[in-house]
């Protein structure tokens, strides 16, 4: 049992010391990702080792050489030597960059005092010369003693080279190192070191009228800032010739600048107005890579496709042809590599099917410039006599290979036998056969690159005939019959209404008759039938 507990004990143990290991790493790497500004010092100074009394001098401007290493004297004279930047600042935006140099030495009576140095490409160098009392270094002799300098000024940018020596200076015994600033990419001295103040640049886009509006912040104060846009490259920013500036009274800090076209290389760019001032930069449309595609051009006395990239990219140019279902299938040997150069495909012929593929990456994108272009040849198809001619029309010269093939199940087209068909005339038409249910594949042979073409047809020709043989005769007769029954119809019609009319006569006759034949008697006098109803009467006998 007792060995059971201290297991458990130690396992407890063992869980506790890696948590506060855990713990204690987490909130150093927490307060290290907090820590983002420089030390401030209110003004440069020196400071040594409690019971060393130091003084700052000015350094030779040509230090004189080395002595002797003396035999008594430690080689190892510095033991320990850090380097780090602090600021000074007499206000805001008002900062300057210092170096804080921390070294450790062993001092001796043969040493007076130290210098340290700074040295950069193309600049001056830089020194503090700091000096010991005598009384002071014979009481520290053989003692490690500390020396704390932040008086060198540096520039943000500027790698520079930090050389600590005795002085004397004795051969053998410096110290030397590289130092790389943190430079302007820093939020500390980009808010607070003149020469690395950009600005900051937010903008809105307005694609209807192509405009963008600009608007700048943390400016460089009492100072005007430029406005431009520029098509990046590798190393610079080439001037569109859209520019602008606000000056340093203007209330509001922003302004409207116009472009063409939303490249993915076309960038706003601003600095301040001051002599070697950093420059800030950010591109609206660096995602919109499909305007990059445009500008496909066909050159028809080489017949040549011709792109130039609007700007720089890693891309691989194919030619490829289109397919019914929308692929486009890469055409062999058809590929180039696209970085900044003109991109030129010789020998193509232009057809409608053939494309042009970028890629960049697993996104793909196709162009087709002949879509909607006049083509160089194409078919002609003709009906006679129950059946369809199909001719080759080619405005200029040219060599085609052409096939007939039957028509699948997915209407593609299996090659059968093919045949080589010369245009030697432009405008001539060739007769390549008859169509009767098939389709028809056609693809020049005198360029480097083409697509196959392929016409099919819906229906055979001969059953297209036969059915009109039997359609024809059968309407012909229709109609007949149907305008025959019209005729009898209107004459039957007629007939009737006639007879209607003769026996409503007839009748009114009759009726008139008997009403006369009445006898009156007006006075003496007795009157007889009229000679009409005598008329009538003898019609009627005639008419029995």
């Amino acid at each position: 049992m007792v060995g059971h507990s201290s297991r458990g004990r130690k396992r407890v143990w063992m869980m506790m010391v890696l948590w506060i290991s855990f713990l204690t790493l987490l909130c150093c790497c927490f307060t290290e990702a907090e820590n983002t500004e420089l030390d401030r010092i209110e003004r440069c100074q020196t400071k040594c080792s409690q019971g060393l009394s130091c003084r700052t001098k000015a350094d030779y401007w040509f230090p004189p050489a080395c002595l002797e290493h003396l035999d008594h004297l430690n080689t190892s004279v510095f033991h320990n030597v850090s380097v780090s930047p602090v600021m000074t600042c007499a206000g805001k935006q008002k900062c300057k960059l210092n170096l804080r140099v921390k070294a450790v030495l062993e001092l001796s009576e043969f040493i007076h005092g130290l210098s340290i140095c700074t040295v950069s490409a193309g600049m001056m160098r830089n020194c503090q010369k700091i000096v010991f009392t005598k009384t002071s270094r014979t009481k520290l002799s053989g003692l490690l003693v500390r020396v704390d300098n932040d008086c060198t000024e540096i520039s943000p940018s500027q790698q520079v080279q930090v050389t600590i020596k005795t002085i004397p200076d004795y051969c053998g015994t410096q110290w030397t190192s590289n130092y790389h600033p943190l430079g302007c990419m820093m939020e500390d001295l980009r808010r607070n070191v003149p020469e690395c103040i950009t600005g900051r640049l937010s903008y809105n886009t307005n694609l209807e009228k192509n405009e963008l509006q600009i608007n700048v912040s943390d400016m460089l104060e009492d100072h005007t800032y430029h406005l431009r846009l520029c098509h990046k490259d590798d190393y610079i920013c080439a001037g569109t010739g859209d520019s602008t500036q606000i000056e340093k009274e203007q209330p509001v800090k922003s302004a409207v600048l116009r472009y063409t076209r939303p490249l993915p290389c076309l960038c706003i760019e601003g600095w301040s107005a001051v002599v070697d001032a950093p420059r800030v930069r950010v591109c609206p449309f660096q995602d919109r890579l499909e305007e990059l595609w445009l500008g496909i051009t066909f050159d028809p006395l080489e017949e040549a496709l011709l792109w130039e990239p609007a700007c720089p990219v890693n891309a691989v140019a194919a030619l490829c042809e289109k397919k019914v279902d929308g692929t486009c299938v890469d055409l062999p040997e058809a590929s180039q590599n696209v970085s900044r150069g003109k991109l030129k495909f010789a020998k193509v012929d232009p057809r409608p099917q053939l494309c042009m593929k970028f890629t960049i990456g697993s996104q793909s994108w196709v162009r087709c410039p002949f879509r909607d272009g006049i083509k160089a040849w194409d078919f002609v198809v003709t009906n006679k006599q129950g059946h369809r001619d199909v001719q080759l029309v080619s405005q200029i010269p040219a060599t085609f290979s052409v096939g007939f093939c039957g028509r699948s199940a997915n209407s593609t087209c299996q090659d059968n036998a093919r045949s080589s068909v010369q245009v030697l005339k432009a405008n001539n038409p060739t007769l390549i056969g008859k169509a009767c249910n098939s389709c028809l594949q056609v693809k020049r042979q005198d360029v480097k690159y083409a697509a196959n073409v392929v016409h099919c047809f819906d229906y055979c020709s001969q059953e297209s005939r036969d059915l009109t043989w039997i359609v024809l005769p059968a309407a012909v007769c229709l109609t007949g019959i149907i305008i025959v029954n019209l005729v009898l119809h209107l004459l039957l019609t007629v007939y009737q209404r006639r007879k209607k009319e003769r026996e409503r006569k007839q009748t009114d006759s009759k009726v008139n008759c008997v009403a006369s034949t009445m006898p009156t008697v007006r006075g003496s006098l007795f009157i007889t039938d009229p000679p009409q109803c005598r008329i009538n009467e003898r019609a009627n006998l005639i008419s029995k």
